[in-house]
């Protein structure tokens, strides 16, 4: 079954908002290669759902390579992580498919995935990068 993927950032048109739908999110981590994906770390890509990320809430699928790694950064607003395929895993333990992770503001980890994972991650607001 061919999914009619939503252009990232689909809503240029504010006078005409219409919900962005992804009609079978399960069967499109499946093919993931539909996807535009754009590169965010080493290993880690993401497709921008909607936000820029640099203000106000923002959403995006990541694909992690195996053995990709985001480095340590902290949540400025709540962060919420729905693992989709594969697993990741913090600090604070391990997620396969199916895990929910909300993150709340203040907190802060180091995410890596050492099978590869696609997650659909929520930021109320920006997180920041830890510099090292």
């Amino acid at each position: 079954m061919q999914t009619s993927v939503p252009s990232a950032n689909a809503w240029p048109d504010t006078d005409n908002l219409k919900p962005l739908v992804f009609p079978d999110l399960l069967n499109l981590v499946q093919t993931p290669d539909e996807l535009a994906w754009q590169p965010f770390r080493p290993g880690v890509e993401m497709y921008r759902l909607y936000g820029s990320g640099d203000s106000g809430p923002s959403a995006a699928l990541l694909r992690y390579q195996p053995g990709a790694q985001v480095p340590h950064h902290s949540h400025t607003g709540y962060e919420h992580i729905i693992v989709l395929a594969g697993g990741q895993r913090d600090r604070h333990g391990s997620y396969p498919a199916g895990t929910v992770v909300i993150n709340a503001p203040g907190s802060g980890h180091a995410v890596a995935s050492e099978e590869g994972c696609i997650v659909l991650i929520i930021w109320e607001k920006p997180v920041v990068i830890d510099e090292l």
